[in-house]
């Protein structure tokens, strides 16, 4: 301490070197990593926000416009895009950036967004506790521009090893579910407040299987005790559930291509948090988020239970080794 103080006098004493700008050392930690709420904090805050945006999308659904399609996929629910998805991402940034400047944020639609360059960052800090929040305003647009019930807004805060908290919104159901790392997943109806949740026990799932888009060719390997519910195989007539149907107990298992920080990697910690398994498609645990690329896990296999998730590796593994024959 005496130094800083004699660094001081001879600062003061030159004006030379009064020109520089020193900075100390705790000056500089705040300016890298600022304070930030806790996952549940932000959540508390953000939940008035959140009903309105869900009143919103329902209010809409009916009289919906679709925007010009996101890409040349031939997947039509990643290339779906609505009114809706830019205007609640809107919403939310403004809602954010109005209470919580000083976090990191990244949108689905953060490329057609005025408002991504005023946040401090769309990706994961350097440090572990800067974390990034991420949104996906309509997870599920193509079951929204068809006028199901089967979508949702889901907003995440996630750390360099793990999610922090997901929230996960259902406005045509007007529910929603809480999951906070450590605290298990938790259901309520839209106007409760986070402390009034249930816990989320799946005691008997169905015997659904969700595969997504790019896993087709395991179904036909699937023990006959379950029911294979192919994403690709979705018609306006044929609305097959999608993943975020696992959480009601619809489903008791999925394999998934990747899982995408924004909604697929979202539920399966969730289901986790609710007593469930997941791990990579060779069996081995999930990796920390920092260790991962385009904002996305490499593919998972999740479920409920032990005995659901040993059979979903084997087909896994046997639809692979087929693969690597052929």
């Amino acid at each position: 301490m005496g130094e800083y103080v004699n660094l001081s006098k001879r600062i003061n004493a030159s004006p030379t070197i009064q020109k520089r700008v020193i900075i100390k050392p705790a000056a500089v930690l705040t300016e890298i990593m600022p304070t930030l709420p806790t996952a549940r904090e932000l959540f508390t805050t953000l939940l008035p926000q959140l009903r309105i945006a869900a009143n919103y999308a329902r209010e809409i659904q009916s009289r919906i416009v679709a925007q010009p399609e996101k890409g040349t996929s031939d997947n039509f629910f990643s290339t779906a895009l609505t009114d809706a998805d830019l205007s609640v991402q809107t919403f939310i940034e403004v809602s954010l950036l109005s209470q919580f400047p000083q976090v990191r944020f990244y949108g689905e639609e953060h490329a057609q967004s005025y408002n991504t360059k005023y946040f401090r960052g769309i990706t994961l800090g350097e440090e572990p506790g800067d974390y990034l929040i991420t949104l996906d305003p309509i997870d599920g647009t193509r079951w929204y521009m068809d006028g199901t019930d089967n979508y949702q807004i889901v907003l995440t805060v996630l750390d360099q090893d793990d999610y922090l908290g997901v929230l996960i919104i259902s406005p045509a159901t007007q529910d929603y579910f809480c999951t906070l790392r450590g605290e298990g997943c938790r259901w309520g109806t839209l106007a409760m407040d986070l402390d009034s949740l249930t816990p989320v026990t799946i005691a008997t799932p169905k015997s659904g299987v969700y595969i997504s888009w790019g896993m087709e060719a395991i179904a036909p390997h699937l023990p006959p005790a379950y029911q294979a519910i192919r994403s690709r195989d979705y018609t306006t007539q044929n609305p097959r559930p999608n993943f975020s149907r696992i959480l009601r107990g619809d489903l008791c298992g999925a394999v998934l291509r990747a899982g995408k920080w924004l909604d697929g990697a979202a539920l399966a910690f969730s289901v986790r948090e609710a007593g469930g398994i997941v791990t990579l498609h060779d069996g081995s645990p999930v990796p920390p988020m920092s260790a991962c690329v385009e904002y996305q896990l490499p593919g998972l296999v999740v479920a409920y239970r032990p005995e659901v998730h040993a059979d979903l590796l084997r087909t896994v593994q046997a639809a692979a080794e087929l693969e690597v024959q052929g």
